[in-house]
């Protein structure tokens, strides 16, 4: 009987708040997000897919591969790139900056003494950018274009516009010269 040694007055009160620690903490994760990191460790595995493509690239045509070795591949390429992500971290943190960039990523490789994948990702780095300047390079002309030829349609409303107006004052003009004409022709 759960409660049975409070005040009868008491009773269902205090329900749930004496609870083991460990069973608060089962319950919260449930009802919302936690910042725990993962639940299981194999949530930290990199997709499938990507490590099969990736194996696929690197063996030469006919050579297959155990599925207990990709699963070996997996784990050694998070684990990887989670010691990675936690020394660029630490270079981000020294530098009072939440975000880590590209420069964070690069110590971190040299610090971890992987000096010969340190050229290869700056060349990635410069070929993803230009890419991405290209991207905009043709985003940025594709709004040039349209926006000139949104100028050059707004110009040629303007003229339509600017010839509708002296059409107009022209057929003012002759109406005020016919309606002189005609006040001229009653006075006569």
């Amino acid at each position: 009987m759960r409660g049975a040694w409070l005040r009868p007055d008491l009773r269902g009160r205090f329900r749930g708040s004496f609870r083991a620690p460990l069973e608060r903490s089962r319950r919260r994760s449930a009802a919302g997000p936690l910042p725990a990191m993962a639940e299981r460790p194999e949530d930290l595995n990199l997709p499938n897919a990507v490590i099969t493509r990736i194996i696929k690239e690197a063996l030469p045509d006919g050579v297959n591969i155990s599925k207990e070795a990709r699963s070996a591949v997996s784990r050694a390429a998070s684990v990887f790139v989670l010691y990675a992500t936690s020394c660029a971290n630490n270079f981000a943190m020294k530098g009072k900056r939440k975000t880590l960039n590209a420069g964070d990523v690069l110590s971190a490789m040299e610090e971890m003494e992987f000096q010969r994948f340190i050229t290869p990702l700056k060349e990635s780095l410069e070929a993803y950018r230009q890419e991405q300047k290209g991207k905009r390079g043709g985003a940025e002309l594709k709004k040039k274009d349209q926006d000139k030829k949104e100028d050059s349609e707004d110009s040629e409303k303007n003229r339509e516009e600017e010839n509708n107006e002296e059409e107009e004052e022209e057929r003012m003009e002759e109406e005020e010269q016919n309606e002189e004409e005609e006040e001229e022709e009653v006075d006569s």
